[in-house]
């Protein structure tokens, strides 16, 4: 996929870096904005018979989106502009619904709430079946891919950080005849390109990192299959999962500093991943970035870097987890991810999170405060 802008290039030309910010722009003609306008309307003027891609009404088109499907689509490497979502979960729908009636649905035992809880009901309803995998255990999942129709991937996990083999897992799936959808909320584009590595559908929330602000709720999915680009638009348009306007333009003013928040919360979140791992109030860290963290080779390998979440087993169980997140007073204890503040939560306070989550899992998603500071917050919440 090729975004122009407007000056003799294309966005897909550039690195990743430059793309979010240079990607989705207006043609430059003289004086012209620099941005691209929000457009706020709900239906649009027709006066001859429809025509494919004419944008006839709001629930099927804006131009306010357009910017920036196209950016996110050149940052996955597709050759389709993505498609946008009113919430991560909607775009999670979305792409579940490609699943035939009575299929199989492998995917990871830890995984976002949302994709899991949307699992086990349509399973429940008799609409698909469900195969929870270790997608760290790659003949595990190779074995449970018999008869499936679709490999659904997180990697990292949410929360538990484990790495899959994407490439390698990509492969097995389409060899027995399923589709490959990778949320790639955690990674975001800079870290992870999952349709270069044999994906046929991307996820993402928009709401986190790629928005980045904590003041958004988006979703998208991208690919760069044309068949099932339609059918994933068809199923946003029916089901009226649309995002607004001034929402889909506050998550590409985001986009134009993902590379910066990326790359300073990435480089603080391995620093404090190596320093909790010697800390006595932390039984466990579990980050990629460490060398001794049973994922690290396989990040290092299909990653640009380790991403921005580490997850630490505080020593006192749950309670003890608890109190570190009374104690902190810069981090801010919320569920979420991927803003410009650093976020900590126990995750089995979920009612809904898998019991193989430890009690005492705290997530850290780690914002682009000064390091110090963030580390001295936690280190004196910690137990000692």
């Amino acid at each position: 996929m090729s975004t122009a802008t407007g000056h003799g290039h294309t966005a897909a030309q550039f690195s990743p870096e430059t793309t979010v910010v240079a990607a989705g722009r207006p043609e430059r003609t003289a004086d012209s904005a620099v941005n691209p306008p929000i457009v706020l309307s709900s239906t649009f003027h027709g006066t001859r018979a429809t025509r494919e891609g004419d944008r006839i009404y709001g629930r099927y088109s804006n131009p306010t989106w357009d910017p920036f499907e196209e950016a996110l689509g050149t940052l996955e490497n597709a050759e389709l502009p993505a498609l946008v979502y009113s919430s991560g979960l909607a775009a999670v729908i979305a792409a579940m619904s490609l699943i035939p009636a009575g299929g199989t649905l492998v995917m990871p035992r830890h995984s976002y709430q949302g994709s899991l809880l949307l699992a086990a009901g349509d399973a429940r309803d008799g609409r698909i079946t469900v195969r929870t995998v270790d997608i760290a255990n790659t003949d595990e999942v190779i074995a449970a891919l018999d008869g499936a129709a679709m490999l659904w991937l997180e990697s990292p996990t949410n929360p538990m950080l484990e790495v899959a083999e994407l490439a390698v897992l990509a492969d097995a799936a389409h060899a027995a005849g399923a589709l490959v959808v990778v949320d790639n909320t955690f990674s975001t584009p800079l870290v992870t390109r999952p349709l270069d590595l044999g994906a046929d559908v991307v996820v993402h929330s928009v709401t986190k990192y790629l928005s980045g602000h904590s003041d958004v709720v988006l979703g998208a999915t991208v690919t760069s299959d044309p068949e099932l680009r339609s059918r994933l638009l068809t199923y946003r348009s029916l089901h009226g999962a649309v995002g607004g306007p001034f929402e889909v333009w506050l998550a590409l003013r985001g986009l134009r500093t993902l590379a910066l928040r990326v790359q300073r919360s990435m480089e603080t979140a391995m620093e404090l991943a190596g320093r909790l791992a010697t800390h006595p109030g932390v039984e466990a860290v579990r980050y990629p970035g460490l060398p001794q963290d049973p994922g690290h080779s396989r990040a290092a390998a299909q990653m640009d870097g380790f991403g921005s979440i580490l997850c630490i087993e505080v020593a006192g169980g749950a309670e003890a987890a608890d109190a570190v997140t009374e104690k902190v007073e810069l981090w801010l204890p919320a569920t979420s991810l991927g803003g410009v503040e650093s976020l900590i939560e126990r995750r089995r306070r979920q009612p809904e999170e898998p019991v193989s989550v430890p009690e005492n899992l705290l997530r850290l998603s780690v914002g682009i405060e000064n390091v110090e500071d963030l580390w001295n917050d936690l280190d004196q919440a910690l137990p000692r």
